[in-house]
């Protein structure tokens, strides 16, 4: 029983993290026409991880789905900076 017990924790131990999915909004102010959308989306798109980006012009926002283990808020607000468009998180 104590070889199980030691060789469930090692494997509990030594597995790899499992990805959680997260959901970010941002907020994306410098949109100024109907076009800016398709710049932000192409921009978050490219970032490793993300996988689904809706991105409103009428709220000037993004809301991006991505694998917190490849992706995170910082490079996401950071794609979207090179691309002409500061954002941040919408509290």
């Amino acid at each position: 029983m104590k070889k199980l017990l030691a060789s469930l924790a090692f494997v509990a131990v030594s597995a790899p993290a499992w990805a959680a999915t997260q959901t970010v909004t941002l907020s994306v102010p410098g949109m100024t026409c109907a076009a800016c959308p398709i710049t932000v989306k192409k921009a978050l798109s490219k970032v490793e991880g993300v996988s689904q980006v809706a991105v409103t012009y009428d709220k000037r926002e993004a809301v991006v789905r991505f694998d917190d283990t490849k992706a995170d808020v910082q490079k996401l607000t950071k794609a979207t900076e090179e691309a002409g468009y500061p954002s941040s998180v919408k509290h």
